[in-house]
């Protein structure tokens, strides 16, 4: 099974195009190795949560994307709002991503912590926040990557059962 992909950038130099943004490129090149996923759209926004939350939401409930990928706006900074925007629109939190991102970015330096990235479900869709670094998205997506292709096939409604 294919799953449908979209990938939202949050950067406000990066909107403005006063900066070339790698983290998005970075989440895209390792997703298209998996052979599962096809990114079907990318886009790149200010840190204003409206903006933010007309992105995501305008994905999700087309019902033709079933995983979007945010990179940006998940740490302390004043601006970075995409944790509160994603929590704003969600119907229910998928909360062990951003757990397992933490806890395996810690092994790789302290600033992991720093991480306030959340995860949860609209509709059909599974929206997870990632860290605006390049390095960093594409080190997180690694820690991820095992489980997502079995829960968006879950979350898709597929029936059998999950231990077999």
């Amino acid at each position: 099974m294919r799953h449908q992909t979209a990938i939202l950038t949050i950067s406000d130099r990066g909107s403005r195009g006063e900066r070339q943004d790698l983290s998005g490129p970075a989440l895209r090149e390792r997703l298209e190795l998996e052979n599962v996923f096809d990114v079907v759209a990318e886009k790149i926004v200010s840190d204003e949560p409206d903006e933010i939350k007309v992105a995501l939401t305008k994905w999700c409930d087309s019902g033709e994307i079933s995983l979007i990928l945010t990179t940006g706006g998940t740490g302390f900074s004043p601006r970075d709002l995409a944790p509160e925007a994603t929590m704003a629109i969600i119907e229910r939190p998928a909360p062990g991503f951003a757990e397992v991102m933490r806890f395996e970015s810690l092994k790789i330096t302290p600033h992991a912590m720093i991480s306030r990235a959340v995860a949860g479900i609209r509709g059909t869709t599974l929206i997870v926040n990632f860290p605006g670094s390049p390095k960093a998205a594409r080190e997180c997506l690694g820690f991820i990557l095992p489980a997502l292709p079995h829960a968006l096939e879950k979350l898709a409604g597929d029936p059998s059962d999950c231990g077999s």
